[in-house]
């Protein structure tokens, strides 16, 4: 498969990193959906494969969210098809919404479909790898939302090279390049990607957000998406060092609580993070924790004046007692 113009270029360069130093023999699922950015992801793995003595397959996910997504997924299946891919699974998924709204729900069941179908199909081979087709400008829009709802560094670093869910790896080897660049290698590899209604639909936060950064351009010139990845980058850095400083400062279990002053001599920055994972090893459900939980639990160290127990999401509850805080399912919690 050809790569003579530079964006097909870009977009190979971006698959072959990713499957460097995978073992002979391991198998590399693109993640498609029928658009741009998949379809561009799915004929780079297509045409890096070989070199890299790699299985090449696709994963379409069909998230039976509008009437003729079956049909959109099968022609996905029959592009990747054509690319030379295989083996192709269409996987159907149901999606079920929550508080958290209905792009988050579809996320939630489309990576716990990806990492289920390719540690199937990827039992007869040393290593399996799933590729996805993020591109600048999805970290751009997942940045700017980040700013907009007041999160916190790991939220504005946005969305890592490489990841870990549920067992399964997931690259992004697209994820330095424009949403341009994929759109342009598709029209030189004679793709026609499929548009989804839903990008057009400002009742999703993603969609206002690509309106915005478009607005922002406008207003205040080229280059604020670069702005915003290259923001996300230093904080990823930041966010992976107190993370990992955060994990030597944890406290080990102990049924006698943790000493309210482990905690106070920690700095405020690292101390959050250490209640969040006191917090998460106690059961606590990482999608329902906020800031807010967290900051209501410092509290009993910085500004105890007899307050508590908290009651957290998970049935966790969480009371100081003099000189140590104890943190536990509610009696009779699941």
């Amino acid at each position: 498969m050809g790569a003579g113009h530079p964006s097909q270029a870009e977009c190979r360069r971006g698959v072959r990193a990713a499957l460097a130093g995978l073992p002979a023999g391991s198998l590399a699922l693109a993640a498609v959906s029928g658009g741009a950015d998949s379809l561009a992801l799915a004929a780079a793995l297509a045409a890096e494969a070989p070199a890299h003595d790699v299985t090449a397959g696709a994963i379409i996910v069909d998230h039976q969210l509008q009437e003729e997504s079956a049909d959109v997924a099968l022609l996905a299946a029959q592009h990747c098809a054509d690319l030379g891919l295989g083996p192709v699974a269409v996987v159907p998924t149901l999606v079920t919404a929550s508080g958290k709204g209905l792009e988050a729900a579809a996320r939630e069941a489309r990576y716990a479909a990806l990492a289920e179908t390719a540690a199937a199909m990827g039992e007869d081979h040393p290593a399996h790898l799933v590729l996805l087709g993020h591109t600048r400008d999805d970290q751009a829009e997942q940045v700017l939302l980040g700013l907009a709802r007041g999160s916190g560094a790991r939220s504005l670093a946005g969305m890592a090279v490489l990841v870990v869910r549920e067992g399964t790896p997931f690259a992004r080897p697209l994820l330095h390049l424009p949403r341009a660049t994929t759109r342009q290698a598709c029209q030189e590899w004679g793709l026609t990607p499929w548009e989804d209604p839903m990008n057009s639909d400002r009742a999703y936060a993603r969609v206002r957000a690509r309106q915005a950064l478009a607005d922002l351009e406008g207003d205040l010139g080229p280059g604020i998406a670069e702005a915003l990845v290259r923001s996300a980058d230093l904080l990823r850095d930041d966010a992976d060092l107190l993370d990992d400083l955060a994990e030597r400062a944890t406290p080990d279990d102990d049924p006698a609580g943790v000493p309210v002053g482990e905690l106070a001599e920690l700095a405020p920055a690292l101390r959050s993070r250490v209640w969040r994972r006191l917090l998460l090893r106690s059961g606590a459900p990482a999608g329902d924790l906020t800031a807010g939980h967290v900051a209501a639990c410092d509290r009993l160290v910085t500004d105890w004046h007899g307050q508590g127990p908290l009651h957290l999401p998970g049935d966790q509850r969480v009371r100081r007692d003099r000189d140590r805080v104890h943190i536990a399912r509610a009696p009779g919690g699941q």
